[in-house]
């Protein structure tokens, strides 16, 4: 048995508060590894773009970072493992080996690639490879030299193999966001390939801190209750301290903003996640087996995560251009704020030559005020939104004849940005191949290490999501009216093109009144704007929790999206406001909307 190994994570994404690393390394308990997670679907375009026009394709800010801390880190024998090294991970080393070098500190630097596919995909189609979509099965079609990044998600074991090395940095191209703490836990208790619960459990302390101070009260829905006793102004950034048996214990340095709770951690673990059971290279993560348990405050314990064997397929994402894009939003005041909204539809498509079938995809959002609302001072706002492959079409020709209506409209009409050319936009194509057409590779100071291979691989079985039931139960029942926020809490993000709506409970007794809003057919109507998807519902009983993905709600996904909110970050609080008619025997105390 060895003690704990304590894994702080300074980065959940590109343009994360620099001031992290030192806040981590400067607090009173000590650390063993210093992580970052800079990289998301999104980034991977930026990135991809960032090095078509022949600049860095790595986040340059982890260099910034390392400039402010790698003396201590030398010191103190903290290791460091990032994936800021994006689709360039050597160019990143090279700069952080310079600064070493500059610093006059004398480390060891490992470089962790092979997850780059974009000058095989000609060779993985000819040995059998379809790039099926990850949620429609549509193979891919187009041509390989229209892909600007393709990418395979690697594991924690390449780290693993870069620290045994001897390397004090790791610094990897895309890798799955939990590999580098699975990675690093590995690396320090000794762990096999085949220890499956072990690294599921250092796989689900890894989801828990990737995204930095969202599992200290940042974005979380019930933050005021936080805010009377937690300053959340500056959340501190998280620390797990992962045994050997898999376990973990969330925390944050002392004296450092914002709170752990079994409550936040339970928001982060619901973050981004499609079915319970969680694929990444090295394991699939059981997450309806999680179990959390305060230890005292700011210390939760994650415990119990059974794990079985990595997956037969490894994730890929491939990242084309996928045209031009463009936005332009009228606002809506006063009365008659419906039929405003549906005139300005109308009157911008009629000046348009081929009217709304002029452009490959468009979308109409109202955002702001109910539109029926009868406060006439509230404000609502309707954003058109269209994409081709044409940047002229896309652009002054879309632009100026939403400005050509100005005069000739509803009245009130207003703009709230100037017309404006197109933006180039990417897709991202997520896809699986089979594990053996992946070759990770370490070299540590230019010296190529042996990675391994994976004892057993497994095609992943599929967890069946809540069927729609017709809740005969409750019918005829008396109804009392709720605010599901007095109940529910919510995180929601996407994964892909889809959306994850991940709620939860904070007392057992709610858990049935959260079954019946979870209900597939009752969620389309709670939120209209869900109904023309497939909607999968899981159940998370341990937590209290289900989680609820949304397939095709963001289309191509964030990079390619038309939806003001590509990532669906406000989706859950847009259902946690929603007043609903429930069974009145689901809720403890009655507390109706309508007295």
């Amino acid at each position: 048995m060895t003690r704990p190994c304590r894994v702080a994570n300074c980065s959940g994404f590109f343009g994360d508060r620099v001031s992290a690393a030192a806040q981590l390394l400067d607090g009173p308990d000590p650390i063993d590894v210093l992580t970052g997670d800079w990289l998301a679907e999104l980034t991977m375009s930026i990135l991809a773009k960032s090095r078509g026009r022949g600049r860095a394709g790595y986040a340059t800010t982890f260099v910034t970072q390392m400039e402010q801390v790698l003396g201590r880190c030398h010191e103190r024998g903290v290791k460091v493992v990032s994936n800021a090294g994006g689709i360039d991970p050597q160019g990143c080393a090279d700069q952080v080996r310079q600064l070493a070098d500059r610093l006059g500190i004398a480390i060891s630097v490992a470089v962790v690639d092979g997850d780059d596919l974009t000058g095989r995909l000609d060779e993985l189609r000819a040995a059998g490879e379809t790039f099926p979509h990850l949620d429609t099965g549509e193979a891919w079609t187009r041509d390989s030299t229209d892909v600007v990044a393709a990418n395979a998600y690697l594991g924690g074991h390449a780290i693993t193999a870069g620290l045994r090395a001897g390397a004090d940095l790791v610094i990897t191209g895309r890798v799955a966001d939990a590999a580098m703490v699975s990675g690093a836990a590995a690396w320090w208790h000794g762990w096999s390939a085949g220890d499956f619960d072990a690294l599921a459990g250092a796989t689900v302390a890894g989801h828990t801190i990737e995204c930095g101070t969202q599992v200290t009260g940042g974005n979380f829905a019930f933050f005021t209750d936080i805010g009377e006793v937690a300053d959340l102004t500056e959340p501190g950034f998280p620390i797990a301290e992962i045994a050997s048996d898999g376990s973990s214990v969330i925390t944050k340095q002392p004296g450092t903003g914002g709170a752990v709770t079994v409550d936040t951690v339970t928001a982060q673990l619901l973050y981004e996640i499609a079915s319970p059971r969680y694929a990444v290279p090295d394991v699939v993560a059981r997450f309806d087996t999680v179990r959390l348990r305060e230890l005292g405050p700011d210390r939760i314990e994650i415990h119990g995560v059974r794990g079985e064997p990595a997956p037969a397929t490894a994730k890929a994402l491939l990242t084309y251009p996928g045209g031009f894009r463009n936005s332009m939003t009228l606002a809506l005041t006063g009365a008659n704020r419906r039929a405003k909204a549906e005139l300005a539809e109308r009157a911008v498509w009629a000046q348009i030559r081929g009217g709304r079938g002029r452009f490959a995809e468009s979308a109409v959002e109202v955002i702001g005020a109910h539109l029926d609302s009868a406060d006439p001072t509230d404000q609502s706002y309707v954003r058109i939104s269209v994409a081709d492959p044409d940047a002229a079409i896309a652009g002054r020709e879309f632009s100026s004849a939403v400005v050509a209506t100005a005069l000739g409209s509803f009245p009130g009409l207003y703009l709230t940005t100037p017309p404006g050319s197109a933006a180039e936009f990417m897709v991202g194509w997520p896809t699986l191949i089979d594990t053996s057409h992946v070759r990770p590779r370490v070299r540590v100071d230019g010296r190529e290490v042996d990675v391994g291979s994976l004892p057993e691989t497994r095609v992943v079985r599929a967890d069946e999501p809540r069927a729609a039931s017709c809740d005969n139960a409750f019918r005829g029942v008396e109804l009392t009216t709720i605010n599901v926020g007095t109940y529910v809490g919510a995180r929601s993000g996407d994964k892909g093109g889809n959306a994850n709506l991940g709620l939860w409970v904070q007392n057992e007794r709610d858990l049935p009144l959260l079954e019946y809003l979870t209900e597939p057919d009752r969620l389309a109507t709670l939120l209209p704007e869900l109904a023309p998807h497939d909607i999968r519902v899981y159940a998370l009983p341990n937590l209290l929790a289900f989680n609820v993905v949304i397939v095709g709600l963001l289309g191509n996904g964030v990079a390619a999206s038309l939806r003001e909110d590509p990532q669906a970050k406000s989706l859950g609080e847009r259902f946690r406001a929603i007043n609903a008619s429930v069974p009145a025997t689901l809720v403890p105390e009655l507390i109706s909307t309508e007295g």
